[in-house]
């Protein structure tokens, strides 16, 4: 399926759960509420004209202008060879929305950075703890007003 039949399907099965779609360009991708993630998800993994088998990343991207942070969940279905993007919008200062993992099993890495490096909060995951920086590291250093730390445990950083 193109990108455009892909967007209709969605359409026809979720209705107004679709804020908004683009099916040209190089990043073809459908944005939905973070409360419709799930049920977006869940068709894009099982209806089986679609078949998306495969989470190959989320990016998570901030914009302080906006209040917002932006998570892209990138798929691939290996046995159709297409690929597609959900986007959802999480307000910054909150940034929550329910795991992916029951879906894609990968979405639990994946989360864990995104929890870790920018601090969105994924509903019902089963280990969200940082994967990348230690445990009691404050903050989140992907966010554009991070203040990177001067020390710690008394090493000195150079950011």
């Amino acid at each position: 399926m193109n990108s455009t039949e892909i967007i209709q399907l969605l359409q026809q099965q979720q209705g107004p759960a679709l804020a908004a779609a683009v099916a040209d360009g190089l990043h073809p991708h459908v944005v939905v509420p973070a409360d419709r993630l799930m049920a977006v998800a869940t068709v894009l993994r099982t209806d089986w004209r679609l078949r998306f088998d495969l989470l190959r990343c989320i990016s998570a991207i901030d914009w302080p202008a906006k209040n917002t942070i932006e998570l892209s969940y990138d798929l691939l279905a290996t046995a159709r060879g297409h690929s597609f993007a959900v986007k959802v919008l999480l307000d910054r200062a909150n940034p929550r929305v329910e795991s992916l993992r029951g879906i894609w099993p990968a979405a639990e890495w994946h989360e864990r950075e995104a929890f870790d490096l920018m601090g969105v909060t994924f509903l019902h995951h089963p280990d969200l703890r940082r994967i990348l920086l230690p445990e009691d590291w404050v903050g989140h250093p992907l966010r554009k007003d991070y203040q990177y730390p001067t020390e710690y445990q008394g090493l000195q950083l150079n950011p």
